[in-house]
């Protein structure tokens, strides 16, 4: 008799383009467990509800959740785990018999790939690019991880980026900075960015698709990115995004996203499984998907 296989997936809007599924179903192939992983695309916030609703009320394993909705889900749970509360974002969801546990993976998952530069990041300044879950995840992250000194926060709307931040134990460690400011080629602006020893994206923004793929972020203008700095962006498709290869003429160290996406991931998959999520064999199938070549 063939075992029926609980449901897990992705939960977001727009996300036919997500990878997750190549991760989550090869590490459950590998490991022989009875899971199937698909996508869930909900069309708006006002449905966010009724959808989680009837995912307890069906049975699914969990999800992860992505943009837009890692804030939109968490009045809609059951409980949150201590890192979920602290930020009030979620990327994680595990159905209890009933009862939608909400989890952040993020944070761990954004810091994973920066251990190796640990020396270099610890009590020094940061530079993140964008306010949502990912900004708030990998400000989590810096604080707890890294002992960060300072962050400066770039945001095109300051106000939201303010009220964000309210409940966040970082907050302090926050200087909200207006984007424009960077784009004018503000004399302290610049000098205070290139004073940070990492500079994260945490925007969509060389997305592969949207109409700004061909952008970066940070203007390819001279010296907004130095030799030596860690230069992080959370997009992961394409491999390289027009910030890292504007970083990497530089000289500056680079990190792809596929490392934060592969990170969080294997936290997800243990949390839903009881089982490690078998990296070094998952890694290099995802990566093949990803640039074309093994």
């Amino acid at each position: 008799m063939t075992t029926a296989k609980k449901i897990l997936g992705l939960l977001g809007r727009g996300i036919g383009y997500s990878y997750s599924p190549l991760i989550h179903n090869t590490a459950l192939e590998i490991l022989g467990l009875p899971y199937y992983y698909t996508i869930f695309d909900v069309a708006d916030h006002d449905r966010i509800g009724i959808a989680l609703k009837g995912a307890a009320a069906l049975g699914i394993a969990g999800f992860n959740v992505t943009t837009p909705y890692k804030q939109t889900v968490v009045p809609f749970l059951d409980e949150l785990s201590p890192e979920a509360a602290s930020i009030r974002a979620v990327n994680t969801i595990v159905n209890r018999e009933g009862r939608l546990q909400g989890h952040n993976t993020d944070i761990a998952g954004f810091a994973s790939p920066l251990f190796q530069y640990g020396e270099a990041i610890s009590r020094s300044k940061a530079a993140i690019f964008g306010i949502g879950g990912a900004a708030l995840a990998a400000i989590e992250a810096f604080r707890i991880y890294f002992s960060i000194r300072e962050i400066l926060l770039f945001v095109r709307d300051g106000e939201k980026a303010f009220s964000m931040l309210q409940s966040s134990p970082s907050k302090d460690l926050v200087t909200i900075v207006q984007m424009d400011k960077l784009l004018s080629g503000d004399d302290t602006t610049v000098g205070n960015l290139n004073t940070c020893s990492v500079l994260v994206n945490a925007t969509p923004v060389g997305t592969k698709g949207r109409a700004d793929a061909s952008q970066s972020i940070v203007p390819s203008s001279a010296g907004l990115i130095r030799k030596g700095q860690i230069v992080y962006d959370m997009v992961y498709n394409p491999y390289e995004t027009p910030l890292l290869s504007d970083a990497r003429k530089t000289g500056a160290e680079t990190v792809p996203g596929i490392e934060m996406l592969i990170g969080q991931a294997a936290r997800s998959f243990e949390l839903w499984t009881g089982n490690a999520m078998p990296v070094d064999k998952v890694r290099p199938v995802v990566l093949k998907a990803l640039t074309g070549t093994p």
